[in-house]
């Protein structure tokens, strides 16, 4: 039986997208280099740390990878505290409300840094909703690796077969499925180029996850 659902945040609670697309491509312009929108794409789902790793070594930069996080880190701070427009996904609240309501326990398993993450939760007041958050840049591996579902269930003090996981990038579903996770691959309208394949139910509105909805998908699992 369902008992909790593992939500990532970008695309998924918050439409940070953007403000991370601008940040990084400030980073690119001050490092000298130019990151294809293909190259780009690819990342969607991994944590900073791990994107300006794998920066250093295909650009060959003399620069270390950490300080390639800390000018992201800067441009995205500066841009997400000037934009007023920044808002939830459409639907999402709803749904956060309707599981916590139904006594669904929500954990927060996010690649984005903890700065980031506490940012959003305070700006749109959803720290009450949620038992845990859990960031991938603080983990050893970054997704499509399963260690933050397979903590973030722990976290939830169910087993993953209890466990439910959102997501909407081709390496966040990856990192579900490899945990052994039922995984809900949402069609975000803001993450392009996603790979839905192995998800095991695609949604493009919350409204198709409604909580008598999922009870009945993971219990039939």
């Amino acid at each position: 039986m369902l008992k909790a659902v593992l939500f990532d945040m970008d695309g998924v609670i918050v439409d940070t997208e953007p403000l991370h697309c601008k940040a990084y491509y400030n980073m690119f312009a001050a490092v000298n280099i130019s990151v294809s929108v293909n190259l780009y794409e690819s990342f969607t789902g991994q944590s900073t740390s791990s994107i300006c790793r794998q920066l250093c070594t295909i650009f060959k930069l003399r620069e270390p990878p950490e300080r390639l996080v800390q000018l992201k880190r800067d441009f995205f701070k500066e841009l997400f505290f000037k934009d007023d427009n920044l808002e939830l996904i459409d639907g999402v609240l709803e749904r956060i409300k309707d599981y916590h309501k139904n006594g669904l326990t929500l954990v927060l398993a996010s690649s984005a840094s903890m700065t980031t993450i506490n940012a959003v939760f305070d700006r749109f007041n959803l720290n009450k909703y949620f038992i845990a958050k859990l960031s991938g840049a603080d983990l050893k591996a970054s997704k499509p690796h399963p260690e933050i579902f397979i903590k973030a269930a722990m976290a939830s003090g169910f087993s993953k077969k209890e466990c439910m996981v959102i997501e909407d990038s081709t390496n966040g579903i990856a990192a579900a499925k490899a945990a052994g996770i039922f995984c809900i691959g949402f069609r975000s309208p803001h993450s392009k180029n996603q790979e839905y394949t192995y998800a095991d139910l695609v949604i493009s509105s919350f409204k198709e996850i409604r909580f008598e909805k999922v009870m009945s998908l993971v219990n039939d699992d």
